[in-house]
């Protein structure tokens, strides 16, 4: 049997124990008839209800799950950390997972790294993948245990990636672009995962 125990710890960044995630995570909880209703309802809130950074024209940047929720935004990298956090504040295992994508609609304006979360389903014993960005015309993430239906297909043609990899946090070269910023506008990458 896998060992899922990375995937439920709490990180500077996943603060599942902060109040006021805590206090979310019970709130989306009580609502909830059972696990797999707490998964999508977590994955909802984040997707619908915290507009991503670049999407509501603001400069703040979160740096945390706490961040997001006290801030009501943040870009993919820490909107994926708050919902590790609700999951995890549950005990369902959460990770994040990484495409490498163009700025632009080509490779123009160079790449960034997008961000995506794992969740792993005990019912099913499989993990999905979920992409709770933010829906805007062109992007339409949806919640499906059969069927990814993320914000971004990686186009080859561009250069673009999907790793489909797993990770039980935060890339700490990420983590440190978010230290290191003030304003969403400083928040590049100029690596791949």
């Amino acid at each position: 049997m896998e060992d899922l125990s990375e995937y439920l710890k709490e990180t500077d960044c996943i603060d599942y124990t902060n109040p006021l995630v805590a206090k979310k995570a019970a709130e989306l909880k009580a609502a909830s008839s059972d696990n797999l209703d707490y998964i999508e309802r977590a994955y909802k809130f984040v997707r619908d209800e915290i507009p991503h950074t670049w999407d509501a024209k603001l400069t703040m940047v979160s740096k945390s799950a706490s961040d997001v929720l006290k801030n009501k935004t943040g870009i993919c990298w820490t909107k994926s950390c708050l919902l590790a956090a609700l999951l995890r504040a549950n005990k369902i295992p959460a990770g994040i997972s990484y495409q490498y994508l163009t700025r632009a609609d080509d490779a123009s304006d160079g790449y960034i790294i997008h961000a995506l979360n794992t969740v792993y389903i005990d019912s099913l014993k499989k993990w999905i993948r979920l992409d709770a960005r933010g829906n805007k015309p062109g992007v339409n993430a949806q919640f499906s245990l059969e069927k990814e239906t993320l914000a971004f297909l990686a186009r080859i043609e561009f250069g673009e990636k999907d790793y489909r990899d797993n990770h039980s946090d935060l890339d700490f070269r990420l983590k440190e672009i978010l230290k290191a910023s003030d304003n969403i506008l400083e928040v590049r990458t100029d690596f791949e995962m």
